[in-house]
């Protein structure tokens, strides 16, 4: 994996942040940010068997991500070959042990790749999208979490509606999602070691979608590679003393100068849940999350928000 350039943690990472979403990038102009979009017919038309790298991190969600390395143990593709590009720290031992499961099982056209990586580059996940982004061999990248699984003929469905294309963004048309899970639902607590285990579809809802979200963004490698993510905002290769709100994922797209184009993929499904493990346990900031969350479970939330 490319090391690119990252800088370290400043306790004015909040402040840069806001200036940047709020001020910075209403005043000067995309180019400043990035290397050129390569044209259409500059870009790859490829067709028949696909290549696609799926780029995903985990940070205390180990009982959702076991769903996702299960999906593919269950699932693989026929169409492509996807390689899984897992980001995780080894402080994060429950993580690592499923990570350590998983890499002992061979699945055809499935390729893991773990990347092991400092906790305070973990927080920031631009950077780990950053450096898969400029160095990926793949026709496609799909930037993902660990709590979406990619369920009976995803993949390969995908891998249909990739055929010549070179637009810049996809996302999936529709999705399946859960209601808000509390800490303790059956589907979160079934994990307790690592396994290959299949998730009971029965109470997942379907969701349209109409813009790309964070772990909703497929992209043409081409263009990966010639901009990466966000590789020269330098607030979203900072490290962090704790895991970002992933503004990085608006300032992507907006760099893309587009929300991307909806296609349809089958089985794409969400795990939604109340209690965030990747945010500090004790704090109030998680207190309030907690509590925004649930309001959100009596309420339709915009599940087209980040």
């Amino acid at each position: 994996m490319l090391q690119t350039k990252t800088y370290p943690h400043s306790k004015y990472n909040k402040l840069f942040t806001q200036l940047f979403r709020l001020v910075i990038k209403h005043i000067i102009p995309v180019s400043f940010f990035r290397k050129p979009l390569p044209n259409l017919d500059q870009r790859h038309q490829k067709t028949g068997h696909l290549s696609l790298e799926l780029v995903s991190h985990c940070w205390q969600y180990s009982n959702m991500l076991v769903y996702q390395l299960s999906s593919f143990v269950n699932n693989p593709p026929k169409d492509l070959t996807l390689t899984v590009t897992l980001f995780y720290s080894e402080e994060d031992t429950d993580t690592k042990k499923t990570l350590d499961f998983f890499s002992k099982i061979s699945v055809p056209n499935v390729i893991w790749n773990w990347q092991a990586t400092e906790k305070h580059q973990l927080f920031r996940r631009g950077i780990g999208r950053n450096s898969a982004a400029l160095s990926s061999k793949a026709d496609w990248l799909w930037f993902t979490d660990c709590d979406i699984i990619f369920h009976e003929n995803c993949l390969d469905s995908l891998a249909k509606q990739l055929q010549e294309k070179t637009d810049s963004l996809f996302f999936p048309r529709e999705i399946q999602v859960t209601d808000m899970l509390e800490e303790d639902d059956p589907i979160l607590q079934a994990n307790a070691q690592p396994q290959v285990i299949d998730i009971k579809t029965g109470s997942f809802k379907s969701h349209a979608r109409t813009k790309a979200i964070g772990p909703y963004q497929i992209v043409h490698g081409d263009v990966a590679r010639a901009i990466g993510y966000c590789d020269n905002i330098r607030i979203f290769q900072t490290e962090s003393d704790r895991w970002r709100k992933t503004y990085e994922d608006t300032a992507f797209r907006w760099l893309l100068g587009t929300d991307g184009t909806p296609i349809d993929i089958d089985s794409v499904f969400q795990i939604r849940h109340i209690k965030k493990g990747r945010y500090n346990e004790d704090s109030k900031m998680a207190d309030l999350r907690i509590a925004t969350r649930k309001a959100q479970k009596k309420l339709t939330g915009d599940l087209n928000n980040e």
